[in-house]
């Protein structure tokens, strides 16, 4: 295992790329130096301590946060800095830690928003039949105000959401939080459904050994920093993961 982005193979090319990527708060250090990369339908998950850098990385390929160095490159092209509605426009959806989904607003109202992107219009009826058949709860639902709904069903919502605009790639941050054990079981099985279907899914989640088992690589960040890397199973293996993460 090393802490540098391994080789593509030719059925997997590189869709996202990261190097030399740093991200400040102010004078303070989120992100140091950054290189990784996630081919095309891997599930790549992200795994650190609370304050290691995940959600800073995640914001940072979204566009929400400014990098001050470094080189973002999606399906060959490069987005770092771009704002957030280009790189949402390029592909790249997230579902956010704690959903954001708007409350006050019907789920209708916010699946439609998730298809307001050029890339996404065109399809928006076909995509919305899709989400439907995924989501059967939501069609049942849908003049229902989406801050009533259950945790489980607004992370429905969420990824409902951001699969209306049609995203070749998906960040999840924390997709777990918060949900009951079972509701957390849907989630996941929901996570390896999309990629089963081609989407390349980056996951950054709390439960270590359930995010490890699904990926195909993994990363390990520490202190804004990539310390190891791997296969999903092989970081799961590993004694300094097992000791700092799953309590081993």
């Amino acid at each position: 295992m090393s802490a540098t982005p391994q080789s593509p193979d030719r059925q997997h090319p590189v869709l996202l790329e990261i190097s030399g990527l740093s991200v400040y708060y102010g004078d303070a250090v989120a992100l140091e130096g950054i290189a990784l990369d996630v081919r095309r339908n891997e599930v790549v998950a992200i795994v650190g301590a609370n304050g290691a850098g995940k959600t800073s990385l995640i914001r940072a390929i979204a566009g929400v946060l400014a990098p001050r160095a470094g080189s973002i490159v999606f399906d060959g092209r490069q987005i770092a800095g771009l704002p957030s509605h280009l790189i949402c426009d390029a592909g790249i959806g997230q579902v956010a830690e704690g959903r954001q989904i708007f409350p006050t607003l019907s789920v209708m109202e916010n699946l439609e928003l998730g298809a307001m992107l050029p890339r996404a219009r065109a399809a928006a009826r076909q995509t919305l039949d899709e989400v439907f058949e995924l989501f059967p709860k939501l069609r049942s639902r849908v003049r229902q105000a989406a801050g009533t709904l259950s945790g489980g069903e607004q992370q429905m919502l969420a990824i409902g959401r951001c699969l209306m605009a049609q995203p070749t790639l998906i960040m999840f941050d924390e997709p777990s939080l918060g949900l009951a054990p079972a509701v957390v079981r849907d989630v996941f099985a929901i996570i390896r459904s999309l990629h089963a279907r081609g989407l390349t899914i980056v996951l950054v989640e709390q439960n270590v050994a359930t995010s490890l088992k699904m990926a195909d690589r993994a990363y390990v960040l520490e202190n804004g920093q990539i310390v190891l890397s791997g296969t999903g199973h092989e970081l799961l293996d590993d004694p300094r993961v097992r000791s700092a993460y799953l309590g081993m």
